[in-house]
C-alpha cells in the first residue's frame, strides 16, 4: 500500500508527504486470523473503547465504597462490612456486591481490560515502529513538483549564482544548524533532503511502553500486594498482619501533642515488628515516617482509646486478652469496639461513653457489654461493668481491665510500586522527546532557469508557528548569502516575524 500512496498526486498536492499518510497501511503482515487480530487491536476505536472501559470501571471504583482486603478475607467480616454500607445503598447492596463493585479492582473483568489494553498499546508500538524505523534511516528523498507548491511551509527564491555554488551553500547552512544532509539523485533539477532530531520520535514509543510498565505494575500489586487502611493496634499488644507476611506488629507507646487551639500537632507510635516471632525491626512512626520492611510500609494513620478487656470461659481459661478499639457510634453519643470473638458464635460489643458528651447512658470509667449470636439482631445479655470489674453472659466472663490508647496504622505492600515509578519516569523522558525535539525535514530543489538559478524549499510541517518562523528567517539569510529574490513566500502564517532561536528547530 505505501508503494501505490508514493505514486499518487493527491497526498503531495495537499502538502503531506506520501509517508506521512503510512499509518493506514499494513507495516506487519501476520498469518490468516493471527492478522485478524492484530488489526483489531491496532483498530483506534479498540484503544479508544478499551480506555473509556478502563475510565468508567475507574469512575466506579472512586465513587462506589470498596471492602478492604481484611473483610474480604473473613465471610464474618464481610458481612458487618456490607452492614456498614447498607445505609448509604439500601437495597442496591446486595446487586452491587454481586456485581463485584465493592472489589472493582480487584475484579477480573478490571484486570481483562487492563491486559487488552496493554496488547493494543504493544500492538500498537509494533505498528508504529517500521514507520518510525524509516523515517529515521531511509527518509524519504524525492518529492514532487505539487508538494514544493502546496507544503505546509514553502519559500521560493531566485539568485544570480550558479546552481552548483547555490546547492553547496544550502548544504552548508542547513549543516551549521545541526542538519543531516542527503543528496536526492532523482530530478528535475539538483535536490536535498534535510533533517533534524532524527532518533526523538522514538519517544512516543518509550512513553507507550511506559504507559504498558505502568499498568503491569497496577496488576502485579492488585495480585500480589495487599492494603490495610485500618490496623489498630493498642499499646502493649501484637497484632498479626496476615496475608502470608508472619508478620506482627507491636505499639509499645504512642504520644500526642497539639497545638493552643486543639488541633494535632504530632503523634507518634514506637512501633516494633516481628518476623516469624523474630523482632526484626523497631521505630518511631509519623504520618510522613512510615516503617519499612521487606517491602511492607506501615503509617502512621489515627489514634484513639480502646477498651483493654479480658474474656475467660467457664474453665477460667482467658479466650481472649488485648485492647478493643473504640469508634463512634452514629449518633456520637458513645463508642463501641467489637471484641474478635468469631470462634465462640457470638459477637460481643464494648460500648462507652463519648469523651465530652454528657448525654450518654454510661458514665465515665463504665464499659456496657452486649452479647449477641454472630450475625444476629438478638440479644443474649447485656451488662454495665466499672472499671476493674466482670459480668458473665452466656457462659463467657468479661471483665473491663482499663482504658488505654491505641493506634491507627495504614500497612501496604506494594511490589509494582517500582515499576510504576519506572513507567512514569519513562513517559515523561518520552513526553520531552517528542514535544520539545521534533523531527525536523526540509526539501531543497535547486533548477537553473533564465532568470537565474531557483531555490526552493518545503517541509511538510503543518500549524508549527515557530518552525514557520525559523525557515523563515533561514531562507532570509540564505537570500542575503545568495544575493536572492524572493518570489513566493508561503507557509502556516503570513506574518514576517523572524524567530531565530526555537527549540526542536
Amino acid at each position: 500500500m505505501s508503494n501505490d500512496l508514493q505514486t499518487r498526486e493527491s497526498p503531495a498536492s495537499a502538502g503531506v508527504l506520501p509517508d506521512d499518510t503510512i499509518e493506514s497501511a499494513d507495516t506487519i503482515r501476520l498469518p490468516g486470523p493471527l492478522h485478524r487480530v492484530y488489526r483489531f487491536f491496532i483498530s483506534k476505536r479498540t484503544g479508544i473503547g478499551l480506555i473509556l472501559a478502563m475510565g468508567a470501571f475507574t469512575f466506579l471504583g472512586t465513587m462506589i465504597s470498596q471492602s478492604t482486603d481484611t473483610a474480604r478475607a473473613d465471610a464474618t467480616a464481610y458481612a458487618d462490612w456490607l452492614d456498614g454500607v447498607r445505609g448509604r445503598y439500601g437495597g442496591w447492596t446486595g446487586v452491587l456486591d454481586a456485581l463485584g463493585m465493592f472489589d472493582v479492582f480487584g475484579s477480573w473483568w478490571f484486570k481483562a481490560v487492563n491486559v487488552l489494553l496493554c496488547i493494543s498499546i504493544l500492538c500498537c508500538v509494533a505498528h508504529r515502529i517500521p514507520l518510525l524505523w524509516k523515517r529515521a534511516t531511509r527518509p524519504q528523498l524525492h518529492v514532487t513538483e505539487g508538494f514544493f507548491a502546496h507544503a505546509g511551509i514553502h519559500h521560493d527564491i531566485t539568485t544570480p549564482l550558479p546552481a552548483d555554488t547555490v546547492l553547496e551553500r544550502v548544504r552548508s547552512g542547513l549543516r551549521a544548524k545541526g542538519y543531516r544532509v542527503l543528496d536526492d539523485p532523482r530530478g528535475p533539477g539538483r535536490n536535498t533532503y534535510a533533517d533534524r532530531f532524527r532518533w526523538p520520535p522514538f519517544g512516543t514509543i518509550f512513553a507507550h511502553v511506559a504507559f504498558v510498565i505502568i499498568l503491569l505494575g497496577c496488576l502485579v500489586t492488585a495480585n500480589t500486594g495487599f492494603s490495610e487502611d485500618s490496623v489498630n493496634v493498642s499499646v502493649g499488644d501484637k497484632v498479626a498482619i496476615g496475608h502470608g507476611t508472619g508478620m506482627q506488629i507491636e505499639a509499645t507507646s504512642f504520644s500526642d501533642t497539639y497545638y493552643a487551639d486543639g488541633r494535632p500537632k504530632d503523634y507518634v507510635s514506637h512501633l516494633v515488628l516481628y518476623q516469624d516471632g523474630v523482632k526484626v525491626k523497631e521505630q518511631d512512626t509519623r504520618v510522613n515516617e512510615p516503617l519499612r520492611h521487606d517491602g511492607v510500609k506501615f503509617f502512621q494513620a489515627s489514634f484513639g482509646f480502646a477498651a483493654r478487656m479480658r474474656v475467660t470461659d467457664a474453665a477460667g481459661a482467658v479466650v481472649y486478652e488485648g485492647g478493643v478499639p473504640l469508634m463512634p457510634s452514629v449518633d456520637e453519643k458513645n463508642t463501641v469496639g467489637k471484641v474478635p470473638l468469631a470462634d465462640k458464635g457470638v459477637d460481643a460489643y464494648v460500648v462507652t461513653a463519648a469523651s465530652g458528651r454528657t448525654d450518654s447512658p454510661f458514665k465515665p470509667g463504665e464499659a456496657a457489654v452486649k452479647v449477641q449470636p454472630t450475625g444476629q439482631d438478638t440479644t443474649i445479655g447485656q451488662e454495665v461493668v466499672a472499671q476493674g470489674r466482670s459480668a458473665t453472659i452466656g457462659g463467657l466472663t468479661y471483665t473491663f481491665l482499663r482504658e488505654q490508647q491505641y493506634t491507627g496504622l495504614m500497612v501496604s505492600d506494594d511490589p509494582g510500586a517500582l515499576w510504576v515509578w519506572i513507567g512514569s519516569t519513562m513517559i515523561v523522558t518520552g513526553m520531552c522527546l517528542t514535544m520539545f525535539f521534533r523531527h525536523r525535514r526540509i526539501w531543497v530543489r535547486v533548477q537553473p532557469g533564465e532568470a537565474g538559478t531557483r531555490v526552493r524549499l518545503a517541509s511538510s510541517e503543518r500549524h508549527d508557528t515557530a518552525y514557520d518562523d525559523w525557515v523563515t528567517g533561514f531562507v532570509e539569510d540564505l537570500s542575503t548569502d545568495l544575493g536572492a529574490t524572493p518570489t513566493t513566500r508561503a507557509g502556516a502564517r503570513t506574518s514576517s516575524t523572524r524567530t531565530t532561536s526555537t527549540v526542536g528547530a
